[in-house]
């Protein structure tokens, strides 16, 4: 019997690598013989980069660029023996880098995105994937093109710092010193969320108020990014309201896109595809996933739907175990998941099941094997 084991990591606790281990000790013990095999796998979120590294030997290449408010930083983002370059824009414009007192999106700027992007481009890398999630901007990618070479000016043809405050000030936009690379570069957005650039479920009136903004604030980023919205389509005739995950990230979605021809793709499919999952898939006879807590939420492009439903192409049956089940948390088995299980085993608190999550979740692996086990003699 073949297993592959491909889980999220349960945060605040087990990393993917170490659920993988401990499922290994766990059908060792209960199989007299199997064949384990895992994989690590994100969600195209924070962790992405490594969980990529991790399962096709990648490496992490660093860079000096700047952060969210143009403080210089250090970052990182990832390359593969296949000439492929994986960049998390959290690295480097991610809002756990500003502090909490210093979080305000009109003075932030995505930036450093754009740095790790050409430090990519000037190291060969002409194919990339850029996730695009945890941002601390709202500038509408205009930082990110600003490190590219683009320029962003006012009426009086002065060019714009491209940070949230700049939107309401664009008159026009040059994009003649875009890099020759990155127009013939191929660039994957990972993007899980299809908010418009504007309206009320655009990118400021969505997303602001978690990075900083205040109403009043908002109100003045969306009327900036509704005056940005209409000089992109009036410059490069594309209406980004109508783009699917144009909101995304602040509008980076809509200029990765617009500006960069970026293809937008499911975080979990973009990752499923560069760890070549399907291919993994070959001749496994079960798959175990999981993450911290599956509810109804899990269905909208995280790990565990994306395995389901990969696995559940090819025939093969899926076990969720998780650290809790939330509301909706059945929904799941409509993505392939066939059961699942809970490493909680009593009453606790989340912080008694985070201090205990190694044994907690041992003793369920065993507990799940042990059923499989029980089933494959019932089959006979």
């Amino acid at each position: 019997m073949k297993l592959l084991f491909a889980s999220d990591a349960f945060k605040g606790s087990l990393t993917s690598e170490q659920t993988a281990k401990l499922l290994e000790k766990a059908a060792h013990e209960v199989f007299e013989s199997c064949v384990c095999d895992s994989v690590t796998v994100a969600d195209g979120g924070e962790g992405t980069v490594d969980a990529v590294i991790a399962a096709e030997n990648g490496k992490k290449v660093f860079a000096e660029v700047h952060d969210p408010l143009l403080n210089p930083v250090r970052a990182c983002y990832g390359v593969l023996d296949s000439g492929k370059a994986v960049i998390e824009m959290a690295a480097a414009s991610g809002l756990p880098l500003v502090p909490s007192h210093l979080r305000n999106p009109e003075k932030t700027s995505a930036f450093g995105t754009g740095e790790l992007i050409l430090h990519a481009l000037h190291s060969g890398y002409t194919d990339l994937t850029i996730a695009i999630g945890g941002s601390a901007t709202n500038d509408g990618g205009m930082g990110c093109m600003r490190a590219l070479g683009m320029k962003f000016l006012d009426t009086d043809g002065n060019e714009l710092l491209g940070c949230g405050g700049d939107l309401e000030k664009v008159a026009s936009i040059d994009s003649g010193r875009l890099p020759q690379t990155l127009k013939n570069c191929h660039i994957t957005v990972m993007c899980d969320v299809k908010n418009p650039l504007c309206g009320k479920n655009g990118a400021t009136r969505t997303f602001a108020a978690q990075k900083g903004a205040d109403n009043d604030m908002i109100n003045r980023l969306e009327a900036g990014m509704a005056h940005y919205r209409d000089v992109i389509k009036e410059s490069f005739g594309v209406d980004c309201d109508a783009v699917e995950g144009a909101g995304a990230a602040g509008g980076l979605g809509a200029a990765l896109k617009v500006f960069c021809g970026g293809e937008m793709k499911s975080g979990i499919e973009a990752v499923l595809d560069l760890i070549h999952f399907d291919k993994r898939l070959e001749g496994v006879d079960l798959v175990v996933t999981g993450e911290g807590r599956t509810d109804w939420q899990s269905c909208f492009g995280k790990v565990m739907s994306g395995v389901g439903l990969h696995a559940k192409a090819k025939g093969i049956p899926v076990v969720g175990l998780s650290g809790s089940l939330g509301k909706g948390a059945q929904d799941i088995c409509r993505y392939g998941i066939d059961s699942l299980m809970t490493t909680v085993n009593s009453p606790m608190t989340l912080e008694e099941a985070l201090q205990n999550a190694e044994a907690l979740y041992y003793e369920a692996a065993l507990n799940l094997f042990s059923m499989i086990k029980l089933g494959m003699k019932l089959k006979k």
